[in-house]
């Protein structure tokens, strides 16, 4: 049942592996490969690239690590937290209505900068209490550049991460892994 539901997986049929996991884990509740299995994929009905490499990696170390499955755990953790920073901060440019109730348009929050005179004070100020709504690409990485330049290097990367679904393989988005890896 166990080689079905990873052949299910491993075809992209992630409805038919979640079904056959989810039977897996009724009759045995703590086998670890049908848990992180269920997880996958879940995931990959929404991500199938990032689950495909989790269920990848996780085959790698489950021999080798004893914690592997905290290690696989971790990593989704992480990554729903960095797509959930991105979608804060991010909307889509194909989107045809921008909320900004609850946020500040790219171009007000530059405004904003300029009249006090700092990126790194501004940002400070409202990063914990207001959105900053990005709607193009060249804002996206204008904004990445700025963070990197203001020793933000970590949030950086996290929206470069998190950014891989909406630009894809675009070159101008990879590049800016060298910029902010070059501040470091």
């Amino acid at each position: 049942m166990l080689q079905r539901a990873e052949h299910e997986f491993l075809k992209g049929d992630y409805a038919n592996a979640l079904r056959s996991y989810g039977l897996i884990l009724k009759d045995y509740p703590t086998l670890d490969e049908a848990r992180v299995g269920v997880v996958l994929s879940d995931l990959g009905s929404d991500s199938e690239e990032e689950a495909q490499a989790l269920f990848d990696y996780y085959q790698m170390i489950k021999s080798e690590k004893e914690n592997a499955v905290d290690i696989i755990d971790g990593l989704i953790e992480n990554l729903d937290s960095t797509k959930h920073k991105l979608q804060e901060l991010l909307v889509s440019p194909w989107e045809e209505e921008v909320e900004y109730s609850d946020g500040i348009r790219y171009s007000d929050f530059l405004a904003l900068v300029e009249s006090r005179g700092s990126f790194k004070k501004t940002f400070e100020d409202i990063m914990f209490s207001t959105k900053v709504v990005i709607t193009d690409k060249e804002e996206f990485i204008d904004f990445v550049t700025k963070l990197a330049d203001e020793g933000f290097d970590e949030m950086a990367l996290g929206y470069l991460d998190a950014s891989v679904n909406l630009f894809g393989n675009d070159q101008d988005i990879l590049a800016l892994y060298h910029v902010v890896r070059g501040n470091k």
